[in-house]
């Protein structure tokens, strides 16, 4: 599996040239709006230190990091929900994406035109918000009348099922009504289970992008105080959600160093401890619970993404649906592990190295090998 991240915002927040920056794919960005109609999709590698690590202990033939993909989904405007700026086309595209990344315009330039003629984080991310759940109360109407038709049915099965639905509507309607989010309703798991084929936009983990210019990514990597970041900060905050600071020209400038010293090198000047990219899927990854475990040897080491939760056997179904059928057991230590003994001989020497079976809960940074019939 894959992180995927929907980017959506205003036209003219700097939503193409962000996904240019992180995912390293031609996005056209233009001063207008509406530039992007049909949505850009990149993949972009995930930096992460501890299969670099790997790599240089076992030194493979193939390094294969985990990847994020980005879509890049046209600016949004007041009354998407009702097909202005082709909004239900775009909207469409967001009921396809895992997390939904929103960019809010964090700066100002004359030169830049701003789709309500004046920088407003606050009501900027308001009309984004707003049009999202309008959306989804057009969906909840529709599903409410199916599941009112299915009450007349006879079987009491079926109608236990239709109230269930009603039932999670119900909580869900007054918080969309007033601009919030169904993901915010107060849900058994029954309950999200019976409206999950409705596959609310709101309904998706949502993190906030706020895209600044170079003082701004400047201040905020000194501590300074800004304005438009605490705006944003503060919302996500009482979002239960997340907020990350990024700024689209030197993520671009980032994105064309291919030396990892120089890379360093350019983020320390900045102050900053990563780049955009890494606090982006790293936001992400804490929204959606994913988590990482590896495999390493003399032919490849690879980073697999999995879900917080899941046992030895689905982890190895990751890899190939084979391994989750015929799971016999995993041979599992930890990165922590590898790295302080250096050898997995030396790791079995320490009594570190592990037989795990079917009910084993794989944690975040394991390596693993697995053994399975097929």
């Amino acid at each position: 599996m894959s992180l995927n991240c929907g980017i959506v915002g205003l036209p003219n927040v700097g939503k193409s040239t962000i996904f240019s920056a992180l995912s390293a794919s031609p996005a056209e960005a233009a001063n207008y709006p509406f530039c992007t109609i049909n949505p850009n999709i990149g993949v972009a590698a995930i930096a992460d230190n501890r299969l670099t690590a790997l790599a240089d202990l076992f030194h493979p033939q193939r390094i294969i990091p985990a990847s994020v993909a980005f879509v890049d989904i046209a600016g949004l405007v007041r009354g998407a929900s009702k097909g202005e700026g082709l909004g239900n086309q775009f909207l469409s595209h967001i009921r396809e994406v895992g997390v939904i990344a929103h960019v809010v315009r964090c700066f100002d330039d004359p030169d830049i035109i701003h789709v309500a003629n004046a920088v407003d984080p606050a009501s900027d991310m308001e009309v984004i918000n707003i049009e999202l759940a309008l959306a989804d109360l057009e969906t909840l109407a529709k599903r409410r009348e199916r599941a009112e038709r299915s009450l007349k049915v006879q079987a009491k099965a079926d109608q236990k099922s239709a109230e269930t639905v009603l039932s999670a509507l119900h909580k869900i309607e007054p918080l969309l009504e007033n601009g919030g989010a169904a993901r915010s309703a107060d849900m058994n798991d029954d309950e999200k289970a019976a409206v999950s084929d409705c596959h609310f936009i709101t309904m998706k983990p949502q993190l906030y992008v706020c895209n600044v210019d170079e003082d701004g990514i400047r201040a905020f990597s000194s501590g300074g105080a800004h304005a438009y970041i605490q705006t944003v900060m503060k919302r996500a905050e009482q979002e239960c959600s997340e907020a990350v600071v990024i700024c689209g020209k030197f993520e671009a400038e980032l994105a064309g160093i291919d030396d990892v010293e120089e890379k360093h090198a350019f983020l320390e000047e900045l102050g900053l401890q990563e780049s955009g990219l890494s606090a982006l899927t790293r936001a992400a990854y804490r929204l959606l619970g994913l988590r990482t475990f590896f495999t390493a040897g003399a032919d490849e080491c690879r980073a697999w993404t999995i879900h917080a939760g899941d046992t030895a056997p689905k982890a190895a179904g990751v890899i190939h649906t084979d391994f989750e059928k015929g799971f016999i057991k995993a041979e599992v230590y930890s990165y922590d592990d590898i790295v302080q003994y250096g050898t997995e001989s030396k790791i079995k020497e320490a009594g570190k190295y592990r037989i795990e079976g079917k009910e084993y809960v794989v944690r975040d940074g394991d390596v693993m090998f697995f053994k399975f019939n097929g």
